[in-house]
């Protein structure tokens, strides 16, 4: 979500702290935001925050990797692909079950479960 749109991102956020949730009107918002077409700038956004679980391990090596095929991404010389790539490189080295759960890593679009 936070790829799609910062502020959609949030209000789901919102939602889920609630006491009760509703399934269908969650996976309502979800496929909506699905459907916004992503933004450089929530790309981006998405990118530093996943950022933020391999900071402590990488090395300074890597991080530049990173942030030289962000800033090309950015600029339009590669795309989002080329990105993802490099950091489920990272996550290989470095592994994380909050990230290789993440649909925004590794693609896969589960549905929600009851």
């Amino acid at each position: 979500m936070l790829s799609k749109s910062h502020k959609v991102y949030l209000n789901i956020r919102e939602y889920l702290k609630e006491k009760e949730v509703d399934i269908a009107y969650l996976q309502e918002k979800i496929q909506s935001a699905k459907d916004i077409e992503e933004s450089k700038k929530d790309f981006h956004n998405a990118i530093l925050h996943v950022w933020g679980y391999f900071k402590k391990e990488a090395s300074e090596t890597e991080k530049q990797g990173l942030f030289d095929i962000l800033e090309e991404y950015m600029e339009g010389k590669n795309n989002q692909e080329a990105v993802i790539q490099y950091l489920n490189a990272l996550l290989k080295r470095y592994p994380n079950e909050y990230l290789q759960e993440s649909t925004f890593l590794t693609g896969e679009q589960d549905e929600i479960m009851a």
